[in-house]
């Protein structure tokens, strides 16, 4: 069964940055297109951002295009997600998830994500 640990997430002031790290287990993780997802209280789950099977393919919520960038390391089997410029309307839980896609495909309906972390949180003061 395939498990997603995220961490990374923490209290940080407008302006700073974080990098997030999701950890896969349990499988083939070149099988799955990766995504990140957040969501803060009250609200729906969003999209963030997601990255194909082998990397060359990336997508992006427009309210974090240009500040966010997510990445991945087959080697290691992990998943990234840097953020810079942070707002304080980024605070959320941010979840790692994973999508059984076609080479080269990106999703960033959350309908389509098979597996899921627990979240980490993320705090951002103004």
């Amino acid at each position: 069964q395939v498990q997603l640990v995220e961490s990374g997430g923490g209290l940080v002031q407008a302006g700073d940055s974080l990098k997030l790290s999701c950890i896969f287990s349990g499988g083939t993780f070149t099988n799955y297109a990766m995504g990140w997802f957040r969501q803060a209280p009250g609200r729906e789950r969003e999209f963030v951002a997601s990255i194909s099977r082998g990397g060359g393919t990336t997508s992006y919520a427009d309210v974090v295009k240009g500040r966010f960038t997510i990445s991945r390391d087959n080697t290691k089997k992990m998943v990234f997600l840097q953020m810079n410029s942070l707002k304080p309307e980024d605070t959320a839980v941010y979840y790692c998830a994973a999508d059984s896609a076609v080479w080269g495909q990106v999703e960033t309906s959350r309908r389509q994500y098979d597996f899921w972390g627990q979240g980490t949180q993320v705090t951002v003061s103004s």
